[in-house]
């Protein structure tokens, strides 16, 4: 069986947030089981100037090699990817992405086509794939290499359809009447992912949760009824995390590496450099909670700064690193003038800082109002640190609430999205941490839990099986 996966990011060529990640893990845990796969990105300028040796395949058309065999084409535009950013820059979104991922998507079709290359089932993620399924049918449909071709759509993040102007619908060289029949028209407006739904043989989300609750008013973001009507071809498959990158035994970005065997020594010590690196008073009474993320109001930036006041009057660090909107530098940046001994934050993404925040902090803050899948609470259980989540997405599929009475849970849980209930999840977080016993043992169900590509690859293996003999 071949797949072909297609993305407009593939870590190690191209990232701006987990989609890079999940590309670049999948095929290789894919391969491990004996799933061959092709992969396919847009040959960025960043590509070349990283040095990676590629091999030109056509005029437009270049390839390397990862893992074992794992072909990567790179689909080549000048005018299109040879530019700062992959999807804006300072200004924005580049005004021509319509154009740029569609001219992506049929290169695809076309590649596939040219160099024979024989694919089982293509594997489309986000909206800037979401024309291949269109184009197969609509363009491709004749052509014998695709009369048995099946293909997937995979959301990450349903906030993100690709919406774009109607006047822009001429450009992707489809049929008027499939923006006048309502498979792609979204409020006056042009939805990429919108038609992906409707042309997919098959939809699946990375998490079974969001899986159901994008079906609802609340997380739908105008698709709900679409997604509800496509009953079991929705289906949510849970991300993995690479154990290799994420691995405290070989991490050469923290101060300490440690293993499960020595956490109580070795992760005060990481704890240590963190509390001396950001200013604070270095105690390991004092509990440190970390944040590393994007700021942003879906990821809970807002509860936050609205409850730091109250939260700075307990005996607790927070130590915060991430990139995003401007207002939230500003906020953040009061705050760390008001308790500098209590909070510090880096605006500036800085990997070395990353790890060390993982391996240092005791426990970690996740306030997102809705999340997908989520990796940092994977990253945070293989780090030995305690998450601490909203009841939400692939939050409810990972993390297990704490329950004093029976012992049983991995982290925190707040089930009711404001202040208050933020503020009462962290205040029971350090009384459970000030409880060295109680702790040490949710720490260590933290640490015995898997969330390894593996079984991801096993499931998704199953279902291009599934789509092969449909």
């Amino acid at each position: 069986m071949k797949i072909a996966m297609c993305s407009s990011e593939i870590v190690p060529f191209a990232k701006t947030g987990g989609l890079g990640d999940v590309c670049g893990a999948l095929p290789l845990a894919l391969e491990r089981i004996g799933v061959e796969a092709v992969l396919f990105l847009p040959k960025y300028r960043s590509i070349e100037d990283k040095g990676n040796a590629v091999e030109k395949v056509s005029s437009d058309v270049s390839k390397t090699t990862i893992g074992k065999n794992i072909d990567v084409y790179f689909i080549d535009n000048e005018k299109y990817f040879y530019r700062d950013g992959l999807y804006g820059d300072n200004n924005g979104d580049f005004h021509d992405n319509l154009e740029r991922f569609s001219f992506f998507c049929l290169k695809i079709l076309e590649t596939i086509k040219n160099l024979n290359i024989d694919i089982d089932v293509i594997h489309c993620h986000d909206w800037q794939t979401a024309l291949i399924p269109v184009y197969l049918k609509e363009r491709f449909g004749q052509c014998e290499i695709f009369k048995d071709i099946k293909t997937i759509q995979t959301i990450h993040n349903l906030a993100f359809q690709g919406i774009f102007d109607r006047r822009d619908f001429p450009k992707l060289g489809l049929r008027n009447e499939l923006f006048d029949h309502g498979l792609f028209e979204f409020y006056g407006s042009v939805n990429l992912l919108k038609g992906a739904i409707y042309y997919a043989d098959q939809v699946t989300t990375v998490s079974k949760q969001y899986a159901k609750e994008i079906k609802t008013r609340e997380f739908g973001f105008g698709l709900e009824h679409l997604l509800l009507s496509k009953g079991e071809k929705l289906i949510g498959i849970l991300n993995g995390l690479d154990y290799e990158i994420w691995d405290p035994q070989k991490d050469d970005l923290i101060n300490v590496k440690y293993s499960n065997e020595n956490i109580d020594s070795d992760k005060i010590d990481n704890k240590e450099w963190l509390q001396k690196e950001v200013g604070f008073k270095c105690s390991n009474e004092v509990p440190v909670f970390g944040l590393v993320g994007r700021l942003s109001h879906q990821k809970g930036i807002d509860l936050l700064t609205q409850a730091l006041d109250e939260l700075m009057t307990l005996d607790i660090q927070v130590v915060i690193q991430g990139v995003g909107e401007e207002r939230y530098y500003e906020k953040l940046s009061r705050f760390v003038e008001r308790y500098p001994q209590k909070i510090a934050a880096c605006f500036e993404f800085n990997e070395h800082l990353a790890h060390q925040i993982y391996a240092g902090s005791d426990m970690f803050l996740m306030p997102s109002i809705y999340e997908p899948c989520g990796l940092s609470q994977l990253i945070a259980f293989r780090y030995a640190t305690v998450p601490i989540v909203y009841k939400t997405g692939g939050f409810i599929d990972t993390v297990i609430p704490h329950d004093n009475k029976e012992g049983k849970g991995n982290g925190f849980i707040f089930d009711k999205y404001d202040r208050n209930s933020f503020v009462e999840i962290i205040k029971v977080a350090s009384e459970v941490y000030k409880d060295k016993q109680r702790f040490h043992k949710l720490v260590e169900q933290a640490i015995s839990v898997c969330f390894s590509w593996n079984k991801s690859a096993e499931e998704y293996k199953t279902l291009y099986e599934s789509l092969k003999v449909d």
